[in-house]
């Protein structure tokens, strides 16, 4: 792992795939301790960034289960609008079920307060939150995030589908912006 150039920032190498793996892993082993074999939850993966993470991570759940996406957006460059977008909806019939929501990264929570907006009319038996990365030092809200696989430094990063402006997405290791 090199320093790389998206656009007109660097980024060096922060995580690597291995470590994401470990990650990955851990969640995937947490909500099945969790909710056990008798339970069959539906995975909703949170596009664009959470793409590569939600399919690691049914790959490594054990046990039967459903998964679907929704696109929600916030992010303009390296910050956040703090507006989100509601983009794609969901078309399953949800009352009823154990949704676990995949989520790349929480930073302020504000995308993770649109998501619990969503779900509060949909008659879920259970909704619990799974992200990859957590930044508590920006974390603004009281919402329960019930899976943590790491939490990170407020700093930008890109990789295992996060990106900056639309690049970065493929890389399989998590590099962050580079400090001038």
């Amino acid at each position: 792992m090199s320093v790389i150039k998206l656009h007109d920032k660097d980024f060096e190498p922060y995580i690597t795939k291995n470590k994401i793996a470990k990650y990955v892993q851990y969640l995937a082993n947490l909500v099945a301790e969790d909710l056990g074999e008798k339970e069959t939850p539906i995975f909703i993966g949170i596009l664009n960034g959470s793409f590569m993470f939600a399919a690691d991570f049914v790959r490594e759940y054990p046990y039967d289960c459903h998964i679907t996406f929704v696109k929600l957006a916030s992010y303009n460059g390296i910050n956040s609008s703090g507006k989100i977008k509601h983009l794609v909806g969901l078309n399953e019939d949800l009352e009823g079920k154990t949704v676990i929501i995949l989520e790349d990264i929480i930073d302020t929570g504000n995308t993770l307060e649109e998501i619990y907006k969503i779900f509060k009319d949909k008659k879920v038996k259970k909704l619990k939150i799974a992200t990859l990365f957590f930044k508590p030092d920006v974390f603004r809200k009281s919402l329960p995030i019930d899976y943590i696989g790491r939490s990170i430094d407020d700093k930008f990063i890109v990789g295992y589908g996060l990106d900056y402006d639309g690049l970065g997405r493929n890389l399989a290791d998590i590099y962050q912006l580079k400090e001038n």
